[in-house]
């Protein structure tokens, strides 16, 4: 690796310094990545070296946990969110996604955020991570990909209440979601011919129109017009019988509906390392698949797996991109 990846610290009463110091033990100089974060923040103990340049991780992570200096107002009491620092945590991103796309950093890996805090401290505006990096990107729309060893899969429909999603599945953003994944498998995951199964939005796929007929006037649409150029598409599927391991061979990335249709089946396979992706972004943007667990901050019981596969998935896919 020629550059390193950069970790924001995330919310700083949660697990993610004490995550950001495991992940630095388990993958050292073999995934090198730097902290942006208050030095002050990370658990006592441990060997830090602040660094000025990004590129002076690429050797300090062998011995040190890189940290690239932002002072935050106050230090950091796990469990208990400060409003004071939450600009701290917003400026953060914002300066991680800086790095990456002026070419200090390979990949942007993100540790999580506590959404109510940032909303209560810094007028967070943003329904999430996601939502505020496309901003920072200036891209209308990207696509959330949920990945581990098992299972790949994407929700064309996230954080909103089952009885609005058939309103916000139009035809247009399936569409667009389907070609966001389908370039992204090709650029980021060095796939050149993907294989995208798409999940129907009712029981049965509809079951030609008895159970709901979404998958009729809309999803079949949709799949027939991007098959004519060329896409490898199957589906509308039954959701029920997609993802047993002999009909995961049959493809490289699921589609889904909603966010409980793609989240469970990834959660039930996976659980400790799946890794949240960013898709559609001009740059690599990796997360742990899990929260800020305030409950746990500070009391070592926190699993490190998500964070290190995200920093692992994050380089793989750096070795991948072909833009």
């Amino acid at each position: 690796m020629t550059l390193p990846i950069a970790l924001t610290c995330g919310e700083p009463a949660g697990i993610g310094p004490e995550l950001a110091v495991s992940a630095w033990q388990a993958l050292g100089k073999d995934v090198p990545f730097f902290l942006i974060g208050d030095p002050e923040h990370v658990p006592e103990g441990t060997p830090v070296m602040e660094i000025s340049d990004p590129a002076e991780a690429l050797t300090a992570c062998e011995w040190m946990l890189p940290v690239l200096r932002h002072d935050f107002v106050g230090p950091r009491f796990p469990g208990l969110p400060d409003p004071a620092q939450a600009q701290g945590v917003v400026d953060v991103i914002a300066r991680g996604v800086d790095l990456v796309q002026s070419g200090k950093a390979l990949a942007l890996c993100t540790a999580p955020i506590h959404k109510q805090a940032l909303k209560e401290g810094a007028g967070f505006a943003f329904p999430g991570h996601t939502e505020y990096l496309a901003a920072l990107a200036g891209v209308d729309q990207v696509v959330m990909m949920l990945a581990s060893e098992q299972l790949r899969v994407v929700p064309a429909t996230i954080h909103i209440p089952l009885k609005d999603v058939p309103e916000t599945l139009t035809a247009a953003h399936l569409a667009e979601t389907i070609r966001i994944t389908h370039a992204a498998m090709i650029h980021d995951f060095g796939i050149a011919e993907p294989r995208l199964a798409v999940a129907g939005l009712n029981p049965h796929a509809g079951e030609g129109g008895k159970m709901g007929n979404e998958e009729i006037l809309l999803i079949t649409p949709v799949l027939e017009a991007l098959r004519s150029e060329g896409f490898n598409l199957v589906g509308p599927m039954s959701a029920d019988t997609m993802f047993h391991a002999a009909a995961r061979t049959n493809y490289d990335v699921a589609i889904a509906m909603y966010h409980d249709q793609a989240l469970i089946p990834i959660k039930t396979l996976d659980f400790d390392r799946g890794v949240n992706i960013t898709l559609g972004l001009p740059f690599i943007r990796t997360s742990p698949d899990h929260g800020t667990a305030l409950d746990i901050a500070g009391r070592g019981l926190a699993n490190p797996s998500s964070m290190i596969e995200a920093l692992k998935m994050a380089a793989k896919m750096a070795g991948s991109r072909t833009i």
